[in-house]
C-alpha cells in the first residue's frame, strides 16, 4: 500500500513551508541549481537531510531567479549557521552547452524539462548575491561544480584558464567530492561552539588563507603548487599541476595542497579516507520522499528523476581513472559500497512508489560492475599513487570477484513483485575480459555476463570502449579494443547459447586528445568489421580537472610533459565525427576525399567496395536501387 505524504515530510522550500513547521528562525539555507527532488541520487536532498539529522532547522530554495528583484534570495532571512549553496548535480555549463558550445534547449532537473532556470557559473552568481546581501553570513560552497573548479582549472566555454573558484565567487569554505563526513563535521564545529573562519583542520574542505587564519597541520605533509600566474604565462606550468592534484585526490592518506593566486593562497585539505559500509549506509537510509516536490506538479515532470526514479544506486566510486572522465575526481578511485540490507530496504521503498509495475530501471552504480571490488591488501592501497587500479593492467592487488554482485542481483530477482531488475549504468566490460583481467574468477565473471545477458538486458546492452586506436586508449587509460573483440564474442556466445538477439550498444568518442583523422578512419573501419553502425557517439567535451582536459588546453600530457595532438578546431572535430557516419550517402565524397588526403586509400575499398556498398540489401525497387549505385559511382570516381 502506497503512504500518502504530507507536505512536512517534504524539506521546506518555501517560507510558509517554513511557518507550518513552527519555525521563527533557520540555521542553514541550501541553495541549488536544480528543482528539489527528495532523492538519493540528489544532492541538495541528502545535504538537505543530513543538516536535518543532526537536529537542524534546514530549508532550500531550488533554482532562485538571479535576475529580478533577488526576492528568492531574501524569503528565507539570515540563517544563524550559514548558507549552502551548489550549482545542482551538473556543471552548469555542461548543463547549458553542448560540445559545439551551442546552447541546449532543455535542461533535465527542471519541471517540464525547460531551460533558463539557473544561470551560466551558478555557484559563483549565488554566491556572489548571497555575499551581497547578507555580507556577514558566512557561505559554504560544495557540489560538483565548486568540486573540480576548486584550484586553476581550464574552462572550455570562456576558453580561459580561471583561477579556483573561492576567488571568484567570494565564497568562505568548500567541500569537495563526497562530502557527508566534511559537513557533518563541519557543523560539530559550529554546534560547539568554533567560527567558521577559524576551521583550518577539516579534511576535505578548502578555503583561502586570507580567509581563515591558515596554520601548517601536524600531520598532514603539504605540497605547493605552480601559482595561478605561472600557469597563465605557461601552459606546461599548469600540466605539470595536474599530475599532482589527481594523485593528491586519488590517495588513501594525501597531502594537503597549497597554490599562490594573486595575494591569496588556496588551501586544500587532504581527502577523508574511503567511507565505511556503515557511512554510506547511513547516507542512503535518510528519510528521503524519493519524490520530486508537490510544488512542481502542475509544471511537468523533471526528466532526470524520471530516468532514475525506479533505480538504485548500489556503491560510489570508479578505479577506472579513465582520462575523460570526472567520477573519480569527485567520488574518488575507492570503491564504496553500501550493505545487501541497504541495498534491499531501498528497493523495497522503490516498490511502493507510485507507478512502479514491477521493473526497476538499473541496479548499478557509476561502474555498474564494481560492487564490493577493492584491495585485497588495504596497507598496499594506503601507499599506491595510481589514478586508476586498471590501467594500463589490472593491478594484483584488486580484488574483481563478482560474487557479491551475483548474490545481490538473485536476492532482488526473487522478491515477490519483481519482475525485472535491469542494468541501465554502464559495465566495465574489460574486467569480464580472462586476457586482461587475468586474475579474476573467471567462474564467477562468466555467471556474471550470462546472468545480465539472461536476465538483466533490457533489450540491448550499453558498454563504452571509446575508441580503437590503441594510441589513443592508452591516453584514455581504456584497454586495446581487442579486449572488447573478445568480450563481444562472449556476450554473443550467451546471446546465442539462450535464443536472444540482444544488441552490443558500444559508445565511442571523437576528437578526444590524441585522436587524428586515421585513428577515426580505423575506428569507424573497425567498427563496421563487427557489424556496428554507430548510434552512441559524442564529441570530447573538455571539463575542469581531467586529464583530457589539461590535454586539449596546454597541448602537454600532465604525466610526461610532452606534446600530444588534440583537434580544436570546429572543422576537425566536424571531419572526425563524420567518420562515425560512413554509412550516410551524403557523407560518402567527403569521407573519401579525406581518406585519400591522409593516404588511406585502402580504406575506401573497405566502406565502400561494390560488393560491400551501403545499397545492398532491401533498399527499395530494383529500379530505385540502380539509380543509386550510379549516383554512388559517380561521386565515387568525383572524388
Amino acid at each position: 500500500m502506497i503512504e500518502r505524504k504530507n507536505i512536512t515530510d517534504w524539506l521546506p522550500i518555501t517560507k510558509k513551508e517554513v511557518e507550518q513547521r513552527g519555525w521563527d528562525e533557520l540555521d542553514v539555507i541550501l541553495f541549488t541549481g536544480d528543482a528539489y527532488v527528495d532523492h538519493p541520487a540528489f544532492g541538495s536532498a541528502v545535504i538537505g537531510r543530513l543538516i536535518e539529522a543532526k537536529g537542524l532547522k534546514v530549508a532550500l530554495v531550488p533554482q532562485p531567479n538571479w535576475q529580478d528583484d533577488l526576492r528568492d534570495f531574501k524569503k528565507m532571512g539570515k540563517p544563524r549557521l550559514f548558507f549552502g549553496v551548489t550549482a545542482g548535480n551538473m556543471d552548469s555549463m555542461v548543463n547549458h552547452y553542448t560540445a559545439n558550445k551551442r546552447l541546449r534547449s532543455n535542461d533535465a532537473y527542471t519541471p517540464g524539462g525547460e531551460k533558463g532556470f539557473r544561470p551560466d557559473y551558478a555557484s559563483i552568481v549565488y554566491t556572489r548575491i548571497l555575499k551581497r546581501l547578507f555580507p556577514d553570513v558566512p557561505v559554504v560552497l560544495g557540489g560538483i561544480e565548486a568540486s573540480l573548479r576548486r584550484l586553476t582549472h581550464y574552462d572550455y566555454w570562456s576558453d580561459q584558464l580561471k583561477p579556483g573558484i573561492l576567488i571568484d565567487s567570494g565564497a568562505d569554505i568548500l567541500l569537495y567530492g563526497m562530502a557527508e563526513r566534511a559537513l557533518g563535521t563541519l557543523i560539530d564545529f559550529l554546534l560547539a561552539g568554533y567560527d567558521l573562519n577559524s576551521l583550518f583542520c577539516i579534511p576535505q574542505t578548502a578555503f583561502l588563507k586570507s580567509k581563515i587564519p591558515y596554520q601548517k597541520s601536524d600531520i598532514w605533509t603539504e605540497v605547493e603548487l605552480n601559482s595561478h600566474e605561472q600557469c597563465l604565462k605557461d601552459k606546461k606550468s599548469f600540466a605539470a599541476n595536474f599530475k599532482i592534484i589527481e594523485k593528491e585526490s586519488n590517495m588513501m592518506y594525501a597531502e594537503r595542497i597549497l597554490q599562490n593566486t594573486g595575494n591569496d593562497t588556496i588551501v586544500v585539505n587532504p581527502p577523508f579516507p574511503p567511507m565505511s559500509e556503515k557511512d554510506i549506509d547511513a547516507s542512503f537510509d535518510l528519510p528521503y520522499t524519493r519524490l520530486p516536490h508537490p510544488k512542481y506538479k502542475k509544471r511537468g515532470s523533471i526528466p532526470a528523476w524520471e530516468m532514475i526514479k525506479f533505480s538504485v544506486n548500489m556503491h560510489r566510486g570508479c578505479f577506472g581513472g579513465c582520462s575523460f572522465c570526472t567520477i573519480s575526481a569527485h567520488q574518488g578511485k575507492f570503491v564504496v559500497s553500501r550493505s545487501k540490507e541497504s541495498i534491499l530496504k531501498e528497493v523495497r521503498e522503490v516498490m511502493n512508489m507510485p507507478g512502479f509495475k514491477g521493473y526497476l530501471s538499473d541496479l548499478g552504480g557509476p561502474s555498474a560492475n564494481m560492487y564490493k571490488m577493492k584491495g585485497k591488501d588495504l596497507s598496499i592501497c594506503a601507499k599506491c599513487t595510481a589514478a586508476s587500479c586498471i590501467s594500463p593492467v589490472v593491478c594484483d592487488n584488486l580484488d574483481t570477484n563478482h560474487s557479491p554482485l551475483i548474490d545481490i542481483y538473485d536476492t532482488v530477482d526473487n522478491i515477490p513483485g519483481i519482475k525485472k531488475a535491469f542494468i541501465g549504468s554502464g559495465i566495465r566490460y574489460d574486467l569480464l575480459v580472462a586476457d586482461f583481467n587475468k586474475k579474476t574468477n573467471k567462474k564467477s565473471a562468466d555467471k556474471y555476463l550470462e546472468k545480465v545477458v539472461t536476465r538483466h538486458t533490457s533489450g540491448r546492452l550499453k558498454v563504452a570502449p571509446e575508441h580503437t586506436s590503441d594510441k589513443v586508449l592508452k591516453i584514455m587509460r581504456k584497454p586495446s579494443f581487442k579486449n572488447f573483440r573478445k568480450f563481444k564474442e562472449k556476450y554473443d556466445y550467451y546471446n546465442k547459447k539462450h535464443g536472444l538477439k540482444q544488441p552490443l550498444i558500444p559508445y565511442f568518442i571523437s576528437s578526444h586528445p590524441g585522436s587524428d583523422d586515421e585513428a577515426m578512419a580505423e575506428l569507424a573501419a573497425d567498427t563496421k568489421d563487427l557489424g556496428f553502425r554507430l548510434e552512441q557517439v559524442q564529441d570530447f567535451t573538455p571539463t575542469p580537472m581531467t586529464v583530457a582536459t589539461v590535454i586539449y588546453y596546454s597541448g602537454y600530457h600532465p604525466y610526461t610533459l610532452k606534446p600530444v595532438y588534440t583537434p580544436k578546431k570546429l572543422k576537425e572535430k566536424k571531419e572526425q565525427n563524420l567518420f562515425f557516419f560512413w554509412y550516410k550517402y551524403e557523407n560518402r565524397g567527403k569521407i573519401i576525399a579525406k581518406l585519400r588526403k591522409i593516404g588511406r586509400e585502402d580504406l575506401i575499398e573497405k566502406f565502400y567496395s561494390k560488393r560491400n556498398t551501403p545499397f545492398s540489401g532491401n533498399t527499395g525497387s530494383k529500379k530505385r536501387q540502380k539509380t543509386k549505385v550510379k549516383r554512388y559511382n559517380q561521386l565515387k570516381i568525383k572524388n
